[in-house]
């Protein structure tokens, strides 16, 4: 039997992101998030409006999106309740949230040189992706939060990860070497086990996605310029 509830949010989780802009300063600021979904070569992104990382993206139109694997999850705790905002909002004051100026630094990653945007790439996180803002508004009802749409520009993949089929198809991530992060109800998980075949990784519209026809990543050409 089903209850009709009344939670304060609705929330079930995806895949962590690592979101990697520059502060006002030049300095590199890095956010984890969990309230991202992709639809080709364009992604949105949740973020509360408090935020360091929603500032930044507002204003310099350039962000990487890093995906952990699971095994980095340790590191990615090291993140929870900091903040690139100085001072910290008087909200998050009052949810334990505390100042951080290096957050590379206290998650033990690695800035790596992006090659199209101006902020740095997560090197331990086995899928980066440079994007563009294309656009942005406020979002939602009762919540402090913008929806940011990022054009995605550049994808570096862990080579390890990547398979062919051969046949001139593009290379793809493995699904099954593929171990993300996930973040449901605010617990950290990974994946279990392939449940059943799927009819749609079978069907033509997996030809369409590998054999080269999908679309293009947007032009970096701006981008490049402002850089």
């Amino acid at each position: 039997m089903h209850k009709t509830i009344d939670p304060t949010i609705l929330y079930f989780g995806t895949p962590v992101a690592l979101i990697s802009s520059l502060n006002p300063d030049g300095s590199p600021n890095l956010a984890p998030m969990s309230s991202a979904w992709w639809l080709g070569w364009s992604c949105m992104l949740g973020l509360g409006q408090m935020g360091q990382t929603s500032d930044n993206l507002i204003r310099t139109r350039e962000c990487v999106i890093n995906l952990p694997s699971e095994d980095l999850v340790t590191n990615v705790d090291r993140l929870a309740l900091t903040t690139g905002k100085n001072p910290v909002p008087e909200r998050k004051c009052q949810w334990g949230y505390r100042y951080e100026a290096d957050k590379f630094g206290i998650a033990g990653f690695t800035p790596v040189e992006s090659e199209s945007v101006a902020p740095p790439r997560v090197g331990e996180c086995p899928v980066q992706m440079e994007g563009i803002v294309h656009d942005f508004r406020s979002f939602g009802k009762n919540v402090s939060a913008n929806v940011i749409e990022v054009h995605i520009v550049k994808l570096h993949v862990d080579e390890n990860l990547l398979v062919s089929n051969g046949n001139g198809s593009r290379p793809h991530i493995d699904p099954v070497r593929w171990r993300p992060l996930i973040m449901s109800f605010c617990r950290f998980f990974g994946l279990g086990r392939e449940v059943h075949p799927s009819r749609l990784a079978e069907s033509d519209f997996m030809k369409f996605v590998t054999q080269g026809t999908a679309p293009q990543p947007a032009d970096s050409s701006a981008t490049n310029e402002r850089r």
